[in-house]
């Protein structure tokens, strides 16, 4: 039995300015760095196996802010858990997208191509650290595809930066643990008034989805 504990990056500017980000590697900003830290303090009362991270730099610095108070080394890099494509709505507001694209956005990968390339890399991942508890910091586009997948009959509420769920690996499947595992209160305490309002556009395809 392994245990993952799926992390989301704190927060960007173009997080705060409800932009969509997707594969643009926009960094943490100061509230971001804040977030992490409160989820690394929260982390760090429990004891941790190892850390990962998607490779845009959100993610990574999430990581190596969390990875320093639990005390492990430098964040391991994992692709295949970058943020979801989001094609030509990359940079565009949530309504900018509603005015252009009445269908669907050019270049922008499905919920089921995202599960396609993570999912197998998260289940490698729990191979390779049998009856550990792992740390993975990605994004929500990312952790809301996979937890999708494991409870489809779910209509999960939002993904807020520097929240943590919890998944676990038994018998070579994934079940879900808990949507905002307790581990998450400090990091809830610490949200700002903005942060129901971030990634809207992954909420408006799982409102139509469920």
């Amino acid at each position: 039995m392994t245990s993952l504990y799926l992390v989301r990056h704190g927060e960007t500017d173009w997080n705060a300015a409800r932009r969509i980000q997707g594969r643009t590697d926009i960094p943490l900003n100061d509230t971001g760095r804040a977030q992490a830290l409160a989820t690394g303090r929260l982390l760090a009362t429990r004891e941790w196996d190892g850390i990962y991270a998607s490779p845009l730099s959100r993610a990574r610095e999430t990581a190596e802010i969390i990875a320093a108070q639990i005390a492990l080394p430098a964040p391991g890099i994992i692709d295949a858990i970058a943020e979801r494509n989001y094609g030509e709505a990359e940079g565009l507001g949530f309504h900018e997208v509603d005015a252009i694209y009445a269908g669907d956005v050019p270049g922008r990968e499905s919920h089921e191509e995202v599960v396609e390339r993570a999912l197998p890399a998260l289940t490698e991942l729990a191979a390779a650290h049998p009856g550990e508890a792992i740390v993975v910091v990605t994004h929500g586009g990312v952790i809301r595809a996979v937890l999708n997948h494991l409870t489809p009959d779910v209509n999960h509420g939002p993904i807020a930066n520097g929240s943590i769920h919890s998944v676990r690996m038994t018998e070579g499947e994934f079940r879900l643990v808990e949507f905002n595992d307790p581990l998450d209160a400090l990091a809830a305490e610490t949200a700002t008034g903005a942060l129901d309002l971030q990634n809207a556009i992954e909420r408006r395809e799982d409102t139509t989805a469920h």
